[in-house]
């Protein structure tokens, strides 16, 4: 079990793992996205000498490859019934790692159940049911929970009381396409009230560095550990919805997203180092950060 105060000194996360396996060469699924490594038996050592090179970089964290193996990402490629193979194999992979590098901690990945980069707007009850059935099939695998790019406060409800029976911490990941609003029109501060003693720190996840700057004293008026994974995408707002222009293609998301150039090892570092001294000590990266970012921010701990 991860220590409660784990967060309250600077600690290195992972990097992008789905950007980063289709950079090594897996084939683009549609929808499937990441969840296609896990599926297919061939690409599982891919997964798994991903998550070792995040590690030799230097991450203290790595991310069990289930942001794509979510029910609804699942059905909509007719494989409904894999669902529980998929988030253990992921979270099999994960600890695989770790028997390697023991000091490493294992989050468990629990993505938005609906959409992605947009507020889930189902009912309470299919919300947590969704989260629950996803942290059950991880909870043996790993050290606490992952709650990976939400759009909304009642997500963050759901999601803890869907992972309340687990006895588990989990750290927060809230996404900002842009400005300072959640997809769902509310402020980071309005998780205040909806935290408790479980919660290892909030951050920022899959977003621009300039977005997470913006955001910078609201994150800090929560008065817990707080941080970021950084993306290299130049937009996540998109007209359509992220699902509707990815859905059907068997293309790339930074296609359609957009990949900055601009953000090489180097100038992550030093966005990092600038975010560290403002307060942030989770420091990690998201969609086109690869083990060559993580070793960078590492450098600068």
């Amino acid at each position: 079990m991860i220590d409660k105060n784990f967060f309250n000194q600077t600690r290195i996360l992972d990097g992008g793992m789905g950007q980063e396996l289709l950079a090594r060469g897996l084939p683009s699924n549609s929808t499937l996205w990441s969840a296609s490594a896990i599926l297919n038996e061939k690409y599982n050592p891919l997964v798994l000498n991903t998550h070792i090179d995040f590690i030799k970089a230097g991450a203290e964290i790595i991310v069990t490859t289930t942001f794509a193996t979510r029910q609804k990402r699942l059905k909509e490629n007719n494989l409904q019934d894999k669902f529980e193979y998929l988030n253990k194999k992921a979270g099999e992979i994960a600890v695989n790692a770790k028997k390697r590098y023991p000091h490493v901690f294992v989050a468990g990945g629990l993505p938005p159940q609906n959409l992605t980069y947009e507020a889930d707007d189902r009912n309470e009850k299919e919300i947590i049911r969704n989260f629950k059935d996803q942290a059950r099939a991880l909870n043996p695998y790993v050290d606490f929970f992952y709650f990976d790019v939400w759009s909304s406060i009642k997500e963050v409800k759901c999601g803890i009381k869907a992972i309340n029976e687990f006895e588990k911490p989990y750290l927060v990941g809230m996404h900002i396409s842009e400005g300072t609003n959640l997809p769902s029109g509310e402020n980071i501060s309005d998780l205040k009230n909806v935290i408790n003693y479980k919660a290892l720190g909030v951050m920022l996840s899959c977003v621009s560095p300039e977005n997470f700057e913006k955001n910078l004293n609201e994150l800090k008026s929560l008065d817990v550990p707080f941080g970021f994974k950084l993306n290299g995408f130049i937009r996540t707002r998109i007209k359509d919805g992220y699902t509707s222009v990815f859905k059907g293609k068997k293309s790339n998301p930074n296609e359609f997203l957009g990949k900055r150039n601009d953000l090489t090892p180097d100038k992550i570092a030093k966005i990092a180092k600038k975010f560290k001294e403002a307060g942030a000590t989770i420091l990690g990266g998201c969609c086109e950060t690869g083990p060559s970012h993580i070793k960078a921010i590492a450098k600068i701990k």
